[in-house]
């Protein structure tokens, strides 16, 4: 890899995949200057464009006539079926069968076939290392390719540009092609600016691997974050990571619920879940960043608008602004009144209820209420906890 190659990948892209904006973000964490790089507003939705565009663009005429072969989660096989699309070759995808409905109808949509396969990424990879053989298409690696990380770090180049005194990047990382791509360019040309890759907690292949000082293959991943489940990173990138990136970083699902549904909120802006892991990293300070300028690559927009609405609840419930409370009652009139009364005095809204007697364990007269509400945060739902129990009503619910 060379500062070179990347400056040649930012020529190659100039007229494919646009700069995009980098947008300040006053209140994701009020103890660090945060600002986001937009790249789910990319082509496509997602960086991924920039990696599979530059390999493609360098291959030789009698490589585009055999047709191109690559494996993806969704955003990669986009970004091969736009590349190959726009230079006139045949894109066969092979794409995990539990990906987002969306990501493999966009593919198709580019004029890709596409090839489902049972299982994660890693499963997707074998078959189309398979099919690679079977057919002589060339391969498209969606992270570990010396022409994929230079397209990939162009948007080091753009976010120095941008904020030349950048102090902390926070970078979302599967395989590690697009960590690896930004470290470099970040660091051959501003040294002084910390980089971290960010990882789902249930998918750490990176970060166990740089830990243990050699590549580790996870036994599974588990993660809704689908662009960043990956078991096993690549042999460049886990190299251009152990020499360039400053630290591995992981956050849990509920943390990037939190994330996504902060970014619709604050700055009307949709990411999934590998996009908003950045965001997660620095909303939930998972490396000092007191004070600093942070970029957080908020890499893609793909969500699945079927889970949208569940991420979305989740990110409520960590937030504490939705929560159920189950309270034990005496069977009397009134009762649920008297509750009710406590919760609206106290300004929070109940939004469902359920009434049970049943209970085996419980007292022969009494029941149990349960009742969901919504409240501002954390401490207000406390609050209101405290004030039920403080009217002599039991809580059964932690």
């Amino acid at each position: 890899m060379t500062l070179d190659k990347i400056y040649q990948a930012a020529f190659t892209l100039k007229d494919v995949a646009r700069e995009t904006d980098l947008i300040r973000a006053p209140h994701l964490n009020p103890d660090s200057e945060i600002y986001l790089k937009a790249e789910n507003l990319q082509v496509t939705g997602s960086f991924k464009v920039r990696g599979a565009y530059n390999k493609i663009s360098r291959l030789s005429e009698e490589e585009k006539k055999r047709g191109v072969i690559a494996c993806s989660a969704g955003n990669h096989a986009q970004g091969v079926a736009l590349a190959a699309a726009k230079s006139g070759i045949r894109a066969l995808i092979c794409i995990p069968d539990g990906a987002p409905i969306s990501k493999v109808e966009a593919t198709r949509s580019y004029g890709a076939e596409v090839r489902l396969v049972p299982g994660v990424y890693d499963d997707a990879y074998r078959e189309a290392c398979r099919l690679r053989k079977e057919t002589g298409m060339v391969f498209i690696h969606p992270f570990d390719d010396e022409d994929v990380i230079a397209g990939q770090g162009t948007i080091g180049l753009e976010i120095l540009r941008q904020l030349p005194d950048a102090e902390a990047v926070f970078v979302p990382v599967g395989g590690g092609g697009l960590v690896s791509g930004v470290a470099y360019a970040v660091k051959a040309l501003r040294p002084e600016c910390k980089v971290y890759g960010v990882q789902a907690a249930g998918a750490p292949g990176m970060a166990r691997s740089l830990k243990d000082k050699k590549i580790e293959t996870l036994d599974s991943v588990s993660t809704f974050a689908d662009g960043i489940a990956v078991k096993c990173p690549g042999k460049r990138t886990y190299d251009l990571c152990s020499r360039y990136v400053d630290g591995i970083v992981t956050v849990t699902d509920d943390e990037i619920a939190t994330a996504i549904l902060a970014l619709i909120e604050q700055h009307k802006m949709i990411a999934e879940g590998a996009g908003a892991a950045s965001v997660a990293a620095a909303m939930f300070n998972k490396a000092d960043i007191r004070g600093k300028k942070t970029v957080c690559l908020v890499s893609g927009g793909n969500i699945d608008v079927t889970i949208l609405s569940r991420v979305i609840s989740r990110g409520l419930i960590k937030e504490g602004r939705q929560g159920r409370l189950t309270v034990e009652l005496t069977d009397r009139p009134g009762e649920l009144k008297e509750v009710s009364a406590i919760i609206a005095g106290l300004g929070g809204n109940v939004v469902s209820v359920r009434h049970d007697r049943s209970g085996e364990e419980s007292d022969i007269t009494a029941c149990t209420l349960s009742i969901g509400v919504e409240t501002r945060n954390r401490t207000h739902l406390n609050r209101i906890r405290s004030a039920i129990e403080e009217k002599g009503y039991r809580i059964l619910n932690a």
